[in-house]
C-alpha cells in the first residue's frame, strides 16, 4: 500500500555503533513537492487576497503616488492636507530616511483612500438595476440615467483586470423585499392556480400573515440581512440540501452531456486523458484566481463565490444533517474501473502530469485483470443511499483502519473519474440511444458513480463523456462554465490516431488499488444497493432534440427565447394534465454577494389565458400572438425581479425558517411551503465564455443536461437553446405515477412548438411588413 510505504518512508533507530537512518529518497521528495506547492499557494492567495481587496485600483498605483508624494515633499510642496509633515511629526527624527517613510506613508493613506472610495463608489452603481428593465426591443431608446451608469460602470470594471475574486467586494447585498410586496406578488402567482372560494380563503391567510406574526418574522429577518453576507444563502444550503435526508442520486445530482454532434476520438483512455488535464487547467485558473468572473454585457459582474468548492470537494454524511467538506488541495484523483478503486497521482516531479502521461496511466487501468474485493463493486452505493443510514454505516465502518484511510482517499480526491464498461451512444434516427445516454449519467447503475463527490466525470468505452455533479456546493453554471471550457479546448487535444498530443517524459507513477475490509458492512451495501436499484427504476427519461428551429425564430418574432420555452411548457403541461401547476423555474441571483437562486413562477394569470385561448377555436389567430406576447412579457418581468432580489419564494422561504426558530406556528407559511412544484425546469446557460467559438467548430455545443423529478406526480425539465435552430429538453419523470409519461410529455411539447410557430407564421403572414420606399431617405 502507498499509505503503508509512505509510513515508513522515515525512520531512524539507535545501536552500539550510533545512528541507524533510512529514507525513501523518492517519498521525502513527494513530501517536500508538497510542502512546496502548499507554500507558493499560500503566497499566491495572500498576493491575490490584496489585489482584490484593493479593486478597481491597482497595486502599482501605490508606487506611482508614492513617487509624487516624494516629488512634492524635495520640491517644496505640500501633500494634500499637508499630510507628509503632519506624520513627519510623529517620527523619532526628520533625516532624509524619515522623510522617505513620511512620505511613503502619506501616499499610502493618499492611496487607501482611493482605492476604497472607487471601490464603494462600484458597490453604489452595481446596487442599481434599472437597467434590468430596459427594454431591448429593436429600435427603443435607453433612458439617460440608465446611459450614464452604463459609462461610469464601464470604466470601473475595466480600469484593471479583474482576477476572479476581485469583484466580490463590490457586489451589493441581496436585498430583503417587504412583506407587502410579496405577498402581493405571490397571490397574483397563485390566481390562476385556484377558484374563486380558495382564492378568496388564501387572500384571507395572507392579509392576516401580514398583519400579525410577519412583521415579528420580517423584523428578525431584517437583522440577518445586517448581519449577514446573503440573508438566504447560508440558510439555502443548510436546509434545502445537507438537512435533506433523500438520496442524492436521482433527488439532488444533476448530469451533463457531452458535445454529441462530435466524436474527437473513440479512445477510452486518450478521451479520459485529455479532459483530466483540461480540468486541471481548469482548477489551477481557479487557485490562482486567474479565470476570468463573468461579466453580463461585459461590464456588470456576477459572483464567483461558488467556484472556490468546484475541485477537492465532498458531501459528508451527518445523522441529522451533511456537511461539505473542501480540501485546499488534492494531488490526485480516483478512478473507478469495473468496481475497483484506484489511486492515481496527476502532480509528479514537480509539476502536474501532460494528458500523454496520465493516458499511460489510465490504460494500465484499464488494461489491469484485478476483480473487485467483497463488497467492493457495490461499495458507491451507500453514497445513494438514505443520508441518515449511510452516515450511520460509514461512522460504524469507515471510522478506523484501511477503511478510514481508502474512504479518505476517496473524498479528499480532487474529483472522481468513472471508465464506463458500455458506450455513450448518440443517433438521432435512435432517439432512446440518447435517452439511455442521459439515464447512464443520471444515475448509472446505482453503484458506479460517488454521488458525493463535487462531480464524477463519466467516460464510456467509446471515448464519449459527460458527468454527474453533487448539487450543494453550487448550481449548475457553474459546472457549465467548467464544461463549456472543456469543449473549447478538448477539440485540439488528439492526433490523427486519436491518441493524446506529445511522448511522455518520464514514466508516471502506476495507480494504486484502494483496500478495503467490507466483509462487517456487507449488509449494509447490499441494502443500499437494492434502495439505489429500486430508485433508478422509477424513473424515466426522455431527451427530444427539437431541430425544426430555435432562437433564431424566436427573436424573429421579437419575443425572449427563454419565455416563449416556458410558455410552450405551460401549453404542453396542460394538454398533458388538463390543468394548470405551480411550475418553478431557476433564476441566478449572482448579480448579489453569494447568490444562488430565486425561482420565477411561470404560470400566470396571462399565461393561463393564452393557454386557454389555444385551446379555445372560437379565438382568432391575432387574439392569440397577442395574449402570448402579453405573458412573454409578464414571464420576463418576474424573471427580472427574481434576478433583482425581488423574488417570492426565497423570501417566504427565509420567513418560515425564522418561524421555526422562534416556535411560532403560521398557516398561511405551512400551506405556502407544502405546495408541491409539479413542474419544475431550468435552462442550462451556454456561451458563458468566449473559448466557446460556434463559429470555428458549429457542432462545439454540449445538449445539455437534466436533472430528476421534483415531485412524485410531476416533471422535471431541463433545457437548452443551443442555437438558432436547435433546442434539448431534458425530461424525467416516475414511472409509478400513472398521470405522468415522459415520453407523452415529449411530444406534448414538440407539438406545442409546432403550432406556435404555424401561428405566428399566419400572423406574418396576416401582417406583412411594408415595403420601404423606394424614395426612402432620398430628398424630392
Amino acid at each position: 500500500m502507498a499509505e503503508a510505504h509512505a509510513a515508513v518512508a522515515f525512520s531512524f533507530a539507535i545501536t552500539h555503533e550510533g545512528f541507524d537512518i533510512n529514507y525513501d529518497h523518492e517519498v521525502l521528495n513527494l513530501v517536500l513537492n508538497s510542502g512546496v506547492r502548499s507554500w507558493k499557494k499560500r503566497v499566491a492567495r495572500a498576493r491575490n487576497g490584496i489585489r482584490n481587496g484593493v479593486y478597481p485600483a491597482h497595486i502599482q498605483s501605490l508606487w506611482l503616488i508614492t513617487a509624487i508624494a516624494l516629488g512634492l515633499h524635495f520640491a517644496g510642496y505640500q501633500a494634500p492636507f499637508n499630510l507628509t509633515n503632519r506624520i513627519l511629526v510623529h517620527l523619532p527624527s526628520n533625516t532624509i530616511n524619515w522623510q522617505i517613510s513620511a512620505c511613503f506613508l502619506a501616499a499610502l493613506t493618499i492611496w487607501l483612500s482611493i482605492c476604497f472610495t472607487m471601490r464603494y463608489t462600484l458597490k453604489l452603481l452595481l446596487m442599481y438595476k434599472g437597467w434590468m428593465y430596459e427594454s431591448r426591443a429593436p429600435g427603443s431608446r435607453v433612458s439617460i440615467p440608465t446611459m450614464l451608469w452604463v459609462a461610469v460602470v464601464r470604466v470601473l470594471s475595466s480600469w484593471n483586470k479583474p482576477g476572479l475574486y476581485s469583484f466580490q467586494g463590490s457586489l451589493p447585498r441581496l436585498p430583503l423585499p417587504s412583506v407587502h410586496d410579496t405577498m402581493t406578488r405571490y397571490l397574483r402567482s397563485v390566481r390562476p392556480l385556484l377558484d374563486d372560494q380558495n382564492y378568496e380563503r388564501m387572500e384571507r391567510l395572507a392579509k392576516e400573515f401580514e398583519q400579525t406574526i410577519g412583521k415579528k418574522l420580517q423584523r428578525y429577518l431584517l437583522l440577518k440581512s445586517w448581519t449577514s453576507t446573503n440573508y438566504v444563502s447560508d440558510w439555502w444550503e443548510e436546509y434545502v440540501y445537507l438537512r435533506g435526508r433523500s438520496p442524492l442520486c436521482v433527488n439532488s445530482n444533476f448530469y451533463g452531456t457531452d458535445a454529441i454532434f462530435m466524436n474527437l476520438t473513440t479512445i477510452q483512455s486518450a478521451r479520459a486523458a485529455n479532459v483530466i488535464s483540461l480540468l486541471l487547467n481548469f482548477r489551477r485558473l481557479i487557485e490562482h484566481q486567474e479565470l476570468q468572473p463573468i461579466m453580463v454585457q461585459g461590464m456588470i459582474p456576477l459572483c464567483s463565490w461558488q467556484y472556490e468548492r468546484t475541485f477537492n470537494t465532498v458531501r459528508v454524511p451527518g445523522l441529522e444533517t451533511d456537511r461539505i467538506v473542501h480540501y485546499r488541495d488534492s494531488n490526485h484523483i480516483v478512478v473507478l474501473h469495473k468496481g475497483c478503486y484506484y489511486k492515481m497521482l496527476i502532480y509528479y516531479k514537480g509539476r502536474t502530469l501532460r494528458p500523454c502521461e496520465l493516458q499511460v496511466q489510465i490504460k494500465e487501468i484499464l488494461e489491469a485483470k484485478a476483480t473487485p474485493l467483497e463488497g467492493e463493486e457495490h461499495l458507491a452505493a451507500l453514497t445513494a443511499w438514505n443520508r441518515s443510514k449511510w452516515a450511520e454505516a460509514r461512522n460504524t465502518f469507515f471510522s478506523r483502519g484501511i477503511n478510514h484511510v481508502s474512504l479518505r482517499t476517496i473524498e479528499s480526491a480532487a474529483f472522481v473519474l468513472s471508465l464506463d464498461d458500455e458506450p455513450f451512444e448518440f443517433d438521432l434516427k435512435r432517439p432512446e440511444l440518447l435517452d439511455s445516454f442521459g439515464k447512464k449519467l443520471l444515475h448509472g447503475n446505482g453503484y458506479n458513480r460517488w454521488f458525493d463527490k463535487c462531480f464524477t466525470v463519466c467516460v464510456g468505452n467509446n471515448g464519449r463523456v459527460g458527468f454527474n455533479a453533487e448539487h450543494t456546493w453550487a448550481d449548475a453554471p457553474v459546472m457549465g462554465h467548467l464544461w463549456e471550457y472543456i469543449f473549447g479546448d478538448d477539440i485540439e487535444g488528439y492526433d490523427e490516431t486519436g491518441n493524446t498530443k506529445g511522448i511522455p517524459e518520464f514514466t508516471p507513477p502506476s495507480p494504486t488499488r484502494l483496500n478495503w475490509d467490507l466483509k462487517p458492512c456487507l449488509p449494509q451495501i447490499e441494502e443500499a444497493t437494492i434502495s439505489a436499484t429500486k430508485l433508478i427504476n422509477e424513473v424515466d427519461l426522455r431527451i427530444l432534440v427539437h431541430q425544426e428551429y430555435g432562437k433564431g425564430f424566436m427573436k424573429k418574432c421579437r419575443l425572449s427565447p427563454d419565455a416563449y420555452i416556458q410558455m410552450v411548457l405551460q401549453l404542453a403541461y396542460y394538454r398533458d394534465a388538463g390543468r394548470f401547476s405551480l411550475t418553478y423555474e431557476a433564476s441566478m441571483t449572482r448579480l448579489f454577494r453569494e447568490g444562488r437562486t430565486e425561482t420565477v413562477r411561470p404560470c400566470t394569470i396571462e399565461s393561463a389565458a393564452w393557454v386557454k385561448a389555444m385551446e379555445n377555436p372560437n379565438t382568432t389567430n391575432d387574439e392569440r400572438v397577442q395574449l402570448l406576447k402579453e405573458a412573454c412579457d409578464r414571464h420576463q418581468l418576474g424573471y427580472q425581479d427574481a434576478m433583482c432580489g425581488r423574488g417570492i419564494d426565497r423570501h417566504l422561504f427565509c420567513l418560515y425558517v425564522v418561524s421555526k426558530y422562534l416556535e411560532v406556528d403560521s398557516p398561511f407559511l405551512n400551506e405556502v411551503l407544502s405546495e408541491p412544484w409539479r413542474l419544475s425546469t431550468s435552462q442550462t446557460p451556454h456561451g458563458q465564455t468566449p473559448k466557446m467559438d460556434l463559429k470555428k467548430h458549429p457542432n462545439c455545443i454540449s445538449a445539455g443536461g437534466g436533472f430528476g423529478p421534483v415531485a412524485d406526480d410531476g416533471y422535471g425539465v431541463s433545457y437548452i437553446i443551443a442555437g438558432e435552430n436547435l433546442i434539448f429538453f431534458h425530461i424525467s419523470a416516475k414511472t409509478t405515477c400513472a398521470q405522468t409519461d415522459v415520453h407523452r410529455f415529449a411530444r406534448n411539447i414538440s407539438q406545442a412548438l409546432a403550432d406556435i410557430r404555424s401561428m405566428f407564421e399566419q400572423h406574418m403572414k396576416d401582417h406583412p411588413k411594408p415595403a420601404k420606399s423606394l424614395t426612402n431617405g432620398v430628398s424630392k
